[in-house]
């Protein structure tokens, strides 16, 4: 019997979605840092095994949003719900049932679709410390399943996917077997390099910056691709430090974004980054939607 459907992993930032969803699709597809709020957009994943085929959209986390960014990002959080077959709810082993957690999981009631509950980062926390946990899970919500597991190494992600597939409808295989994400390979350049901003800088910086691809050009045999990118912040202060003294910041953060990058194309990677400013502009909708943070 051959199963296929959307799952859409939902819960609090910095949970373990894109950690979860890289290590299933056995690809580094979306960027992944210590810092909350890292995954902006939706992003979808694509697992096909003999017997399935599960496409995982990766949503933002679900937080209060104070800017017009952030609440844009929960909204396309909310919205994956309406077209998916199944929620899997990511919380943390190591941080307990916080109170993002109950009010997520108070929210999921009257919800019609099955919910599978991940309690990730396991490897973190005692196992005496589970039982009581899941306990209390339990008596919170009728979840489908709750399975422990560690997105990083791997532990009860082979359990997770079995639950997930018998509730999944039968169906032929939605998409190419070899297709890993709905994701543009500008996307995935630019997403790498705002990836390697956010572990690079601190404070404001992280979340005032985006990155667009100005050019993507390939050699005919795809050995060479020369990628040009703009990275906009929303002060002058913002530039100063994200360029560093004698261009030595945005010099760390293009070496590091180079050698990601050509791992994931399988070639050589010309990068060249330039810095602009665009005033607030993350609080602006008409430049959100100009680079490309709608709700989807």
């Amino acid at each position: 019997m051959y199963k296929s459907g959307f799952i859409a992993i939902i819960g609090r930032p910095n949970v373990g979605k894109s950690t979860l969803m890289n290590h299933v699709i056995g690809e580094k597809i979306a960027i992944t840092t210590p810092k909350p709020q890292t995954t902006r957009n939706r992003i979808m994943g694509i697992y096909s095994r003999d017997d399935g085929q599960f496409i995982f959209i990766d949503t933002p986390g679900i937080h209060e949003a104070f800017t017009p960014l952030n609440k844009l990002m929960v909204d396309t959080a909310v919205h994956a719900f309406g077209s998916t077959d199944l929620l899997l709810l990511l919380i943390e082993a190591d941080k307990g049932i916080q109170r993002g957690d109950r009010q997520l999981i108070e929210s999921l009631k009257g919800n019609p679709l099955p919910v599978i509950l991940g309690i990730n980062k396991i490897d973190l926390i005692k196992k005496d410390l589970l039982l009581p946990m899941i306990d209390t899970l339990q008596r919170l919500h009728p979840f489908e399943a709750i399975i422990p597991l560690s997105a990083v190494d791997g532990l009860g992600v082979d359990i997770l996917l079995n639950e997930i597939w018998k509730r999944l409808p039968e169906g032929s295989p939605l998409f190419p077997e070899d297709m890993m994400t709905d994701r543009t390979e500008r996307f995935i350049a630019a997403e790498v390099i705002r990836e390697k901003i956010i572990l690079r800088t601190h404070q404001e910086i992280p979340y005032s910056t985006a990155v667009t691809i100005d050019s993507f050009k390939e050699d005919e045999d795809r050995r060479q691709i020369r990628i040009e990118a703009t990275i906009t912040v929303e002060k002058e202060s913002q530039k100063g430090i994200l360029i560093g003294r004698k261009g030595s910041m945005l010099k760390q953060i293009g070496s590091l974004a180079r050698t990601d990058l050509e791992i994931f194309f399988a070639s050589r990677i010309f990068l060249q980054l330039f810095v602009r400013v665009r005033k607030d502009w993350t609080q602006d909708k008409r430049m959100l939607r100009e680079f490309g943070y709608t709700e989807e």
